[in-house]
């Protein structure tokens, strides 16, 4: 209740201006970055932002702009899966989870400790790398391309960079908006393409015109070389964005 009645002028105008950030970013290239070998969407840095500074409740609702805009992106610019996306469960609830998942785990975080917080960032860096290191195995078993291979390999030496960078140049107490960083990332990749799977799976295989009896490979492959970029390249903005916001506040 006390979230509700401090939905004021100020956090109304930072829905707003928010909510277009993603807009505009859905709108143009900004919103995608190159990392590697894929693309990074930024789409749900401004929910990541709007849920760490303001709450859930701004949270939810820069996401719940971010989800309509999908659904509004499908229908006047389609591509041959955008029909998953008339869905609201697929295009919605997870952009407004986003907001949900990555307050709740800031706050948790911050009351955990110092010690307990580099346990938990030290297990999350762990199981994406090795992750990765079964997908190099995997191709290799399966003789897959070796574009496939370096690709895997190539994530790994990113995700060992910035491992290393938040161990040695980070400030401890900025693991809390890290870990919820990642974990807000998570929540729309994961989030988006487990429902796809769920509802969709051959249809949006087929649709982009691969064998269908390779949906699930397909799509858990996409989480992965889509999460991993994007959680870098949200881990690296928020951080700056809310820093930033932060050191104004205590001026």
């Amino acid at each position: 209740m006390k979230n509700v009645k401090n939905l004021n002028v100020r956090r109304m105008t930072i829905i707003g201006i928010l909510g277009a950030i993603s807009i505009v970013l859905g709108l143009t290239p900004l919103g995608f970055i190159p990392v590697g070998p894929t693309r990074a969407t930024i789409m749900h840095i401004p929910v990541i932002i709007g849920a760490i500074v303001e709450g859930p409740i701004v949270g939810g609702i820069v996401g719940l702009i971010f989800g309509v805009f999908s659904i509004f992106q499908a229908i006047t610019n389609p591509t041959p899966v955008s029909i998953v996306f008339y869905n609201p469960i697929v295009s919605v609830l997870p952009r407004v989870l986003i907001g949900i998942t990555t307050y709740y785990t800031y706050n948790a975080i911050k009351k955990i400790g110092n010690k307990n917080t580099m346990i938990v960032l030290n297990l999350i860096w762990a199981a994406i790398i090795a992750y990765l290191s079964y997908g190099i195995y995997q191709n290799i078993i399966n003789s897959d391309s070796i574009l496939m291979i370096l690709m895997n390999v190539l994530l790994i030496i990113i995700v060992l960079i910035v491992a290393y960078f938040t161990f040695s140049r980070v400030n401890s107490k900025s693991l809390d908006v890290i870990i919820a960083t990642i974990v807000g990332t998570m929540t729309n990749t994961v989030g988006v393409l487990s429902l796809i799977y769920i509802l969709y799976a051959e249809r949006f295989v087929a649709g982009l015109g691969l064998d269908i009896s390779t949906a699930r490979s397909t799509i858990f492959g996409i989480a992965i070389t889509n999460g991993i970029p994007e959680t870098i390249i949200a881990i690296i903005i928020v951080m700056s964005v809310v820093g930033a916001l932060k050191f104004r506040e205590k001026e």
